[in-house]
């Protein structure tokens, strides 16, 4: 290497709910890659406030503090990386809770920092709201409801598929601490699917239901989505189309949290390049 060619920075994180399931995979993600440094842990856990994470997850002293105050961590991300220049923003990756995730992408754009959304919730029009101030702030970001490349070679497949099928039911499956249903993966497939302007599952019979909600939820297209909450279960979907005569099923199971991490560090490595909010890994594969 010659003397005078620099290292490329590593990218600044700070993850947000890093004590929880997924967000204790990204901080040991984050560690892990030669490209990224963690700049920040925010989890409102009851009596870690000051904790090192590193220590609380097992990973060796890291010398990141655990913090509750969100917008002060965000805050002293920004500020850390304020000489750096264009291009070189720390990155918040959110893995928290639906009630709250629409505040941190807004609160994240407007401290300048790059939102990595994988906390599922937001609705469409929060979605259009946050989209269009993130391009007002000329900060890119990504709402990704689900970072497996293998859940988005799936809902490539479906939407292919539903070009001959005229009837399409999709269940999604998750463990029983999963606070939203349908899941935020689940309701992106259908609309890949939508994106054709058919109109699925035209009425048979007249049909009754003697249990309210056990045909599953209904959207405007027809297609039906059914959600199952177990112990046990991480993250698992299903598109089931029939047709005279035969079924058409695309599986896709999530044994392990560590199969989001590939799709997460993609994002990490992208998200400061994206002029704009983005939502779907397939928008940056």
């Amino acid at each position: 290497m010659h003397p005078t060619d620099a290292l490329p920075a590593s990218i600044p994180v700070v993850v947000a709910g890093a004590l929880g399931r997924m967000g204790a995979e990204v901080v040991k993600a984050v560690t892990a890659a030669g490209d990224c440094r963690l700049l920040g842990a925010i989890d409102t856990t009851p009596g870690k406030e000051g904790a090192d994470v590193g220590l609380e997850l097992g990973l060796g002293e890291l010398e990141v503090a655990i913090t509750a105050d969100f917008e002060g961590c965000l805050c002293q991300a920004s500020q850390a990386v304020r000489s750096d220049g264009p291009g070189a923003g720390a990155v918040l990756v959110d893995f928290t809770h639906p009630s709250v995730v629409h505040e941190h992408t807004r609160a994240a754009i407007a401290y300048g920092v790059h939102p990595v959304i994988g906390t599922t919730g937001l609705s469409p029009k929060q979605l259009g709201e946050l989209a269009v101030f993130a391009e007002k702030a000329g900060i890119g970001g990504a709402v990704i409801p689900n970072f497996s490349v293998g859940m988005v070679l799936l809902q490539q497949a479906a939407a292919a598929a539903a070009r001959f099928y005229d009837f399409a039911e999709l269940t999604e499956l998750h463990h029983n601490r999963k606070a939203d249903a349908p899941s935020g993966t689940c309701i992106k497939t259908a609309e890949l699917i939508e994106e054709l302007g058919k109109t699925f599952n035209e009425p048979q019979v007249e049909e009754h239901e003697t249990l309210a909600g056990c045909r599953g939820g209904q959207r405007e297209s027809g297609l039906r989505l059914h959600s199952l909450r177990l112990p046990g279960l991480v993250a698992h979907q299903e598109v089931m189309f029939g047709a005279p005569g035969e079924t058409y099923t695309l599986r896709h199971d999530t044994i392990e949290r560590s199969a989001y991490m590939p799709g997460v560090l993609l994002t990490l490595r992208r998200v400061r390049q994206l002029h704009g909010l983005v939502y779907g890994l397939e928008r940056l594969i």
